[in-house]
């Protein structure tokens, strides 16, 4: 389960990024983007010869107007972490490339102006390049790539080669500079090495190599949780903050040293939650200091420490025992504004945001009184204003607050809109929606107009919206993609819910198509108007399939009473409102066939789907159950973060089991009939691949049609290019199998 941080949800086993002209994150009638311009011939000159590419870069998918499927899945170009120049003429981004052919994603890191021009690639190792920063004179980036046998810090300007600026002895991550010249760097280091002459850099590659010596058995010991974390066995060490020099070298400065927590947080954590403060003196930053406790916590703090490392960090909001996260000051350095959730153990909670006087001064909520959560935000040049991107009604929307007053009025309707930062008086960020994946959009703010089809406003503010980038452009209008509206219905205790529907493409006036209907996970989260290179609903369109997604109680961007909804009532509210919903879906689009449904879900997804199995059987073909929960019992004593069962049901398994057994799926494998296909990955430790193999030993034992894939390379996620095509590949045929043969109906 994965309620994933408010930078990026990924939600329970299932991603949320997407766009393309018919959505972007958002609703089907959306901005799409004037037709590409012809991409601008890039001087030689301007572009360091390349070695051959180590793969082939052009698009997997046959050429020319066909079917959406997995293979234009894999070859469309993700592009991220975009990053503005300071004189804002430039944005660099990493643009990753599907490698089919060696199973993996190769990135590199491109410039382009913020006229359109380019873009170019600056990065040609291939190896895979990140984080791209730029330094204060505009014309320098460093970013993160690799050097011999570990990741290291690289600088380059554009037409120049990169070299290695760092050579520490361990992998360096999250960079983060100053105008000064000062790097922020996280290192995985051993708290024992917190107090080694040489530096806890070379004391953790020393002490792992004594270790790697003296290593006559395989045995580790643990005394405290977590054992594993998401796909990776702990061993000892935590992700610490250092401060370098980039002009003056030295030894790093330990900036976290005595925090027993991550810097950035683990699994997701990234630079969003580090910040310089004003002065240049110091650095505020998040972390969870737990202890024991950690796998029940979700209490991060801010923490204040000087870059020269003469003090130990100072907890800037002990007072409050939930999520703190975000840290960002105002142009004028008055004022450090934050997220923050209030009520401890819940990683759903609303984030709201905050400021507080800096450097001292009593923190107040701004958005107490507007029921949406702030997912990230950028400040206004003026200070006046904040730009907010937060989910709202199945879309991932930017706002617009008053630092004033705190009134939230929506700037730019999503698709989905993240990545936001600020540039003069114009907006950048990424967007995307269920029909486009992500491109750089710009956002000039105006003085007031009328409104038109392209521009959403704030009152006496007009923002026109236009696309930069064009990466996709070619292989989004080679791939015919299925149509998505939204609608709504009266669900559980009659409240209205909304759902999204996608037709298939070509289908003939008076067809009707098998449906495909799809659960999300999280179950806090959305399957919104959002671009996904994992549960993608055009992949099934494309395949001919209708599909039908509701955002049950329990779902993001409704409210928080709706998102707390779920809250002990699993198979409760939720249920009922994918039954309503499917049935209201059917009742108005009659190219939905009714008579051919399957259901699909992973993580909290997956555990509805054996749900469904026990509880609901018609009107459904098939099944397909990703990664889910099977036996809440052994669910919460196998699960590493455990504030997620104890939040859902109400505590710990032993003092509230009749909790945890009200909606279990294992109580109820007598019921089961349905076929399903189960799916798991072997390095899923969120839920833990016995799950699927029960789920699956239960299928057998009964004698229901049944299928096992199992990934043991992959964790919550299938990841690898390879391991989706085989997952698509599996699904529909499973799918194809009940829904499209004759024998199937019997």
């Amino acid at each position: 389960m994965v309620r994933v941080r408010p930078r990026l949800r990924t939600i329970l086993g299932l991603s949320t990024l997407a766009v393309a002209c018919g959505g972007t994150r958002g609703k089907v009638v959306r901005d799409c983007p004037p037709a590409a311009a012809p991409a601008a011939e890039v001087p030689a000159a301007e572009v360091r010869a390349a070695a051959p590419e180590p793969f082939v870069d052009q698009p997997i998918a046959p050429a020319g107007q066909h079917p959406f499927s997995v293979l234009d899945l894999l070859a469309f170009d993700r592009i991220s972490d975009p990053q503005v120049s300071p004189n804002g003429k430039k944005v660099a981004f990493v643009l990753r490339k599907t490698d089919l052919e060696n199973n993996r994603g190769r990135a590199d890191i491109y410039v382009m102006g913020i006229d359109g021009s380019g873009p170019i690639r600056v990065t040609t190792d291939p190896e895979s390049e990140s984080s791209p920063r730029w330094a204060g004179d505009s014309e320098t980036l460093y970013f993160l790539g690799k050097h011999e046998d570990t990741q290291q810090v690289f600088r380059v300007a554009v037409g120049e080669t990169p070299t290695p600026v760092t050579d520490f002895p361990v992998d360096v991550n999250a960079i983060l500079l100053d105008d000064a010249g000062h790097l922020l760097f996280s290192a995985e280091v051993f708290p024992e090495c917190d107090a080694a002459p040489e530096g806890s850099l070379a004391c953790t590659a020393a002490l792992s190599r004594e270790r790697a010596r003296k290593a006559n058995g395989t045995g580790t010991v643990y005394n405290r949780l977590f054992v594993r974390h998401w796909d990776e066995w702990e061993d000892g060490r935590r992700a610490q903050l250092f401060a370098w020099s980039i002009s003056g070298g030295g030894k790093p400065v330990h900036l976290s040293r005595g925090v027993d927590g991550d810097v950035p947080s683990k699994p997701f954590g990234g630079v969003e939650e580090l910040t310089f403060t004003p002065d240049g003196k110091g650095v505020v930053f998040a972390a969870r200091v737990a202890g024991q406790t950690e796998p029940w916590s979700t209490n991060f703090d801010l923490f204040y420490a000087p870059l020269d490392g003469s003090a130990a960090p100072k907890n800037l909001t002990a007072g409050n025992l939930a999520w703190d996260a975000r840290p960002a000051f105002s142009p004028d350095g008055k004022t450090l504004a934050y997220t923050a959730m209030t009520r401890p153990g819940y990683e759903a909670d609303r984030f709201s945001l905050v400021l507080r006087p800096w450097p001292e001064g009593q923190s107040k909520i701004l958005t107490g009184d507007w029921d949406r959560s702030v997912e990230e935000f950028t400040w206004s040049g003026d200070g006046k204003t904040i730009y907010a991107a937060a989910d709202d009604l199945g879309r991932l929307s930017l706002f617009a607050i008053d630092v004033a007053t705190g009134a939230a009025n929506q700037l730019i309707r999503g698709g989905a809109i993240h990545d936001v930062q600020r540039f003069g008086d114009r907006l950048l960020f990424l967007r995307n929606d269920l029909s486009h994946p992500d491109e750089i959009f710009t956002a000039t703010l105006e003085g007031e107009t009328e409104a038109t089809e392209r521009s959403t406003y704030v009152p006496g503010q007009r923002v026109t919206v236009e696309p930069l980038s064009h990466v996709n452009d070619a292989k989004v209008a080679a791939a015919d993609v299925g149509v998505a509206e939204q609608f709504s219905f009266p669900g559980h205790k009659n409240e209205m819910v909304f759902g999204w529907v996608v037709r298939p493409p070509g289908l003939a006036e008076g067809d009707k198509a098998p449906v495909a209907f799809l659960i999300h996970g999280g179950p806090q989260g959305s399957f919104s108007d959002r671009w996904s290179y994992r549960w993608n609903p055009q992949t099934y369109a494309g395949a001919g399939y209708a599909v039908v997604m509701i955002d049950f109680h329990g779902s993001t961007g409704y409210g928080q009473a709706f998102t707390d909804a779920i809250q002990d009532d699993w198979g409760g509210a939720p249920l009922v409102d994918l039954q309503k919903g499917l049935a209201a879906a059917l009742a108005r689009y009659p190219w939905l066939d009714g008579d051919r449904v399957c259901a699909l879900g992973a993580s909290y997804g997956g555990f509805m789907v054996n749900w469904i199995a026990g509880q609901w059987q018609q009107p459904f073909r098939c099944l397909v159950n990703h990664d889910g929960v099977f036996d809440n019992r052994m669910m919460y004593y196998a699960t590493e973060e455990l504030w997620f069962p104890e939040w859902e049901h109400r505590g710990p398994y032993w003092q509230f089991s009749k909790q945890h057994e009200a909606h279990n799926p294992a109580n109820y494998v007598d019921r089961w009939r349905l076929p399903m296909l189960v799916i798991q990955g072997g390095k899923d430790y969120r839920i833990p691949e016995t799950q699927g193999i029960a789920t699956f030993t239960a299928l057998q034992r009964r004698g229901v049609p049944s299928r096992f894939l199992y990934f043991p390379d992959e964790n919550h996620w299938v990841l690898k290019p390879a391991n989706s095509k085989v997952w698509h590949d599996n699904v529909l045929a499973w799918l194809d199998t009940w829904l499209r043969t004759p024998t199937a109906a019997k």
